[in-house]
């Protein structure tokens, strides 16, 4: 039973394991690279860690490996420059590589569940609170973000903050990305209700 409980788990950690030493050959930016992945390596290896005190659902598990794809895609090729962007990008006639925009979206989206989950679970929050609770933190998260983003652009380019920060000459980027995330995070909630409605409803006696 333990074995078949941690497969998932340790499918989607290797997943992560070989996506990320594969993204690592050869970065766009190295420099990028590495600041870009020292948060969620140590969420990565947090998670690992409590994994056998505190461990989070499948499907936790599985949306925060979706997040950590995206991101390890974009810190590979630098946000700006991801090709799959830069295609849509052409074909939607857009101003700018919306990939970054995307990611920002996806945490919302992604990561807002595992951390209902945890208030629920662990912190015994329900209702309400666990739901704004729920949202706010990514959307606070999103904006910590952005301030340590410029920072290290501060300090590390300065010359080249611009570029840096990947804002693609939009004045309003960090704005839109806290935004985006906001999305994100409403979009999930309204899922999960939904879906938890539904769910409830189909379990009452007929």
């Amino acid at each position: 039973m333990y074995y078949r409980d941690r497969l998932m788990p340790l499918c989607l950690l290797t997943w992560y394991l070989l996506f990320f030493v594969w993204m690592a050959d050869a970065p766009v930016d190295p420099q990028f690279w590495m600041l870009a992945n020292i948060l969620p390596v140590c969420l990565v290896g947090f998670l690992a860690a409590t994994y056998r005190t505190f461990p989070l659902s499948n499907l936790s598990y599985g949306l925060i490996a979706l997040f950590l794809t995206l991101h390890t895609i974009g810190a590979h090729y630098t946000y700006a420059q991801v090709p799959v962007g830069d295609w849509a990008k052409a074909a939607l006639d857009l101003s700018r590589n919306p990939f970054d925009r995307i990611v920002h979206f996806s945490f919302g989206l992604f990561l807002t569940y595992p951390l209902l989950e945890v208030l629920i679970r662990f912190l015994s929050l329900s209702g309400f609170v666990s739901y704004y609770v729920s949202v706010m933190t990514p959307l606070g998260l999103s904006g910590l973000w952005e301030i340590l983003e410029s920072w290290v652009a501060q300090a590390v380019s300065p010359e080249q903050g611009i570029e840096y920060l990947g804002s693609q000459g939009d004045i309003w980027d960090a704005q839109q990305d806290i935004a985006a995330a906001l999305y994100g995070a409403l979009l999930c909630l309204l899922l999960t209700m939904a879906i938890r409605k539904v769910l409830h409803r189909d379990a009452r006696p007929v």
